[in-house]
């Protein structure tokens, strides 16, 4: 009777060979050469790859392939580490928001003082025109004065000297304050607010020194009484 083997009976045979021989403690060496090495790997009792007197791995006949490893496969490559992954540390919570604080200003409290201005105008002997002094000494009263808080009433009060008659006079100090009051207006300064009155001859600046004829030197001595007088008072922002 003819026997006939086919490959799964060679590969069964191999592989009950190799076992006796481990069972039986038997050398490596009368083992066949290791099979192919797309199959499984042969492994003892202890679960340890059964290797030749060459340390070559053994195979079966049959099985999945086995993982590549450095000692059983001559084109082992060994694997790339790949780099853990670090989640990043999580942002800090930001501050808690805090309200500026408000220190409240103290109050200003506006303080005032009571201020006082008045100026001195002459005019020429017998004359009620305005000289460039005269001009002068007004503009600077009205630049002191404008800012005054509640000012009261600006006064102008108009003299002449004793030369002439009572009459004549009387009317020349009138004319004299009526022209420094129409100065005054031309600045700005309100009509109504100023106040004028002329006294004539009838109160003198000056006081018996120029008595005597009517000459050059007495109408120089009487200069001042040939003059318009103004004042005004109120209140002004202290500094």
């Amino acid at each position: 009777m003819k026997t006939s083997f086919n490959r799964k009976s060679a590969g069964l045979a191999t592989a009950c060979a190799l076992a006796l021989a481990v069972t039986s403690g038997t050398a490596f060496a009368q083992v066949p050469a290791p099979l192919a090495f797309d199959h499984m790997l042969l492994r003892d009792t202890s679960g340890q790859v059964i290797v030749s007197q060459f340390g070559d791995c053994w195979h079966s006949g049959f099985g999945p392939a086995p993982a590549s490893t450095a000692q059983c496969d001559p084109n082992y490559r060994a694997p790339v580490p790949v780099a853990q992954y670090v989640a990043p540390a999580p942002a800090p919570a930001p501050a808690p928001y805090v309200a500026p604080m408000v220190v409240a200003a103290a109050p200003v409290v506006a303080v005032y003082e009571k201020m006082r201005f008045d100026a001195n105008v002459l005019f020429d002997f017998d004359k009620s025109v305005l000289r460039q002094a005269g001009r002068d000494t007004l503009d600077d009263f009205v630049a002191k004065t404008r800012n005054l808080v509640d000012p009261s009433s600006l006064v102008a009060v108009g003299y002449a000297d004793r030369i002439g008659s009572n009459d004549y006079n009387q009317k020349l100090s009138e004319e004299r304050v009526a022209t420094v009051k129409a100065y005054l207006v031309s600045k700005g300064v309100k009509w109504n607010d100023v106040s004028t009155s002329g006294r004539g001859e009838t109160q003198p600046t000056t006081r018996g020194e120029c008595d005597g004829p009517t000459n050059s030197r007495n109408i120089a001595c009487l200069q001042p009484d040939r003059h318009v007088y103004i004042e005004l008072s109120g209140s002004r922002l202290k500094q």
